[in-house]
């Protein structure tokens, strides 16, 4: 009886004993020294002891595994924030080119615009004006031209017709003019005939 007793007592503690032995081993992948923040705080808890007071539950944690994994959650909060600020960093220096390649872009459209303005067009007395308008004010010049030119045609013809009647009729009172002068002179000539005849006889008469 009380070597069964003490097999059963045997038994127990080493079952114990290979219980609390793969509770204080952790997993290999679980450390202080590597892995995430969860999997140290897995490892931490995995390593802390545990007892009951008032019916409550607490964790017995090492001070230094404590300190060591307040240490590592600072450091990758360090790490975190520097890797935000050289994110910012570089989201400023991206926004920064892209300000300037806007810029960039804006004055190339507006010299484009500029230059294709310039080219469609054209300086009428000093004045930049485009090659419509200027072809507009083209002419309208030519048709007023050509209307002046068809007036004055349209004058001299007139002229020219009132010039050949003036003339004509200058001819025909050039021609009346020699014909009352001609009849004129022979009248004239007549009348000194019969004077002269008259004067004749009243000499023969004496």
């Amino acid at each position: 009886m009380k070597g069964f007793r003490l097999l059963l007592l045997i038994t127990a503690l080493f079952t114990f004993n290979l219980q609390f032995a793969q509770e204080e081993e952790p997993q290999e992948d679980l450390s202080l020294e590597k892995g995430t923040i969860d999997s140290q705080f897995e490892f931490v808890y995995k390593k802390s002891g545990n007892y009951r007071a008032d019916g409550k539950r607490y964790e017995v944690v090492r001070t230094l595994s404590l300190d060591k994994l307040r240490q590592n959650v600072l450091d990758t909060l360090g790490a975190y924030n520097k890797r935000a600020a050289e994110l910012k960093a570089t989201i400023a220096g991206h926004e920064s080119t892209i300000a300037s390649l806007n810029a960039k872009l804006e004055e190339t459209t507006n010299n484009l615009a500029a230059v294709t303005e310039e080219k469609d067009s054209m300086s009428f007395l000093g004045i930049m004006v485009s090659k419509s308008t200027y072809n507009g004010i083209l002419w309208t010049v030519i048709a007023c031209l050509l209307a002046l030119l068809l007036f004055f045609i349209y004058k001299f013809r007139n002229s020219n017709i009132l010039t050949q009647e003036a003339k004509s009729n200058l001819a025909e009172l050039e021609t009346e003019y020699e014909d009352h002068r001609r009849r004129a002179l022979e009248r004239e000539q007549k009348i000194s005939r019969q004077l002269q005849d008259e004067i004749n006889k009243y000499k023969k008469q004496k």
